[in-house]
């Protein structure tokens, strides 16, 4: 159903283009120089193809507003926003990190949300790596 509507709605938008360039330009904005309207109106007479255009926009419209229903039809109950925390597969390439092996901090990739323990800042505990705390080794201030 969608697809009919679909490719309706592309005939139409064609078919619009090609009615308006094949209009002639009357190059009286806003009504301005008169036309051959009837005696005292300065509007003039509503050709055929002028008729033709208002149909096919008529349908245009008609056709995208029937689009959109279906697209809200179809997607009832779900929204942008829930796809978000959606996992995405691991690449093949057997890197590690985000979309297209770009690095991705661990918030964002679906890692470990804890913070790194703090390091002191007297430099006690172990300069080493050897304390057990995670995180890199952080020297000692220099002084």
């Amino acid at each position: 159903m969608e697809n009919i509507v679909l490719i309706i709605h592309l005939l139409l938008a064609l078919a619009l283009i090609l009615s308006v360039l094949l209009q002639r330009s009357e190059g009286g904005g806003l009504g301005i120089g008169g036309g051959g309207g009837g005696v005292m109106s300065g509007r003039p007479p509503t050709t055929p193809m002028a008729k033709v255009t208002w149909i096919l926009a008529i349908g245009f419209i008609c056709t995208s507003l029937a689009l959109t229903w279906i697209a809200t039809r179809d997607s009832a109950g779900s929204s942008v926003i829930d796809r978000v925390g959606v996992e995405t597969p691991a690449p093949a390439g057997g890197s590690t990190g985000g979309a297209g092996g770009i690095a991705l901090p661990p918030a964002l990739d679906g890692g470990d949300l804890t913070p790194p323990a703090p390091v002191p800042a007297d430099g006690a505990g172990g300069t080493s790596g050897s304390s057990g705390a995670s995180g890199p080794a952080v020297p000692p201030p220099a002084e």
